[in-house]
């Protein structure tokens, strides 16, 4: 076993490196899509609200109500659901259908009004295209392929170090535990940013509830 050349270990470690490092960027890029999307959707909803005021006789009370329905809705139904990744795009709430038809059917008696009603369409719009942005990347995960990949390479190169240091057990140790304590810190950082709804680090609704009309 001492005729394998340690440098078996320089293409197995960047291959290795390779590999965690697009999962690195594919996760984080996710993470950062669902909290543009929250923030975009939240941003949108908040427009709405503002302009609701400007809205003509009791319009403004149901467009803040509906509002209120929306975001209650997607904090207790829609985030434990992209928790499970149990939501999909045909989850479109009445109090969005209705907000959407609120709007369009205002009857505005001034230009100010109909500048505030073209404005909060275009807002509904952005924030309905804003949660099906965050129900897509909801869905999104590593395969088990990937991580099949990942885990068969450090068995590879854990392989390759015992082979290389089979003539010293106490070196061979701890060359392989140092590197079993890197790949399992790149496997929980990896996994913890792998479904941005679920887990401690997950993305939180705290951007819609700060919008949020109170009663």
């Amino acid at each position: 076993m001492k005729a394998m050349s340690p440098v078996m270990l320089t293409p197995l470690a960047v291959v290795f490196g390779l590999i965690v490092g697009f999962l690195s960027a594919e996760v984080w890029n996710d993470a950062e899509r669902a909290n543009a999307a929250v923030i975009r959707e939240a941003g949108a909803l908040g427009t709405v609200v503002l302009l609701a005021a400007s809205s003509p006789g009791e319009n403004e009370a149901q467009i803040r109500a509906l509002v209120r329905r929306h975001t209650l809705d997607a904090v207790s139904e829609e985030w434990p659901a992209m928790a499970r990744q149990q939501t999909t795009l045909a989850m479109t709430t009445a109090a969005d259908t209705r907000a959407l038809e609120l709007a369009l059917s205002l009857r505005p008696a001034t230009e100010a009004q109909s500048i505030a009603q073209r404005e909060m369409v275009s807002a509904l719009r952005t924030a309905l295209d804003a949660r099906r942005e965050r129900i897509i990347v909801s869905r999104s995960k590593i395969n088990w392929v990937k991580w099949t990949v990942v885990l068969l390479l450090a068995y590879l190169i854990l392989l390759t170090i015992a082979i290389v240091h089979s003539d010293n057990r106490t070196t061979a140790a701890i060359a392989m535990g140092i590197f079993s304590v890197a790949v399992a810190a790149c496997v929980v950082l990896i996994a913890s940013h792998n479904r941005p709804f679920t887990g401690q680090i997950s993305v939180a609704p705290d951007p819609l509830l700060q919008v949020m009309p109170k009663e």
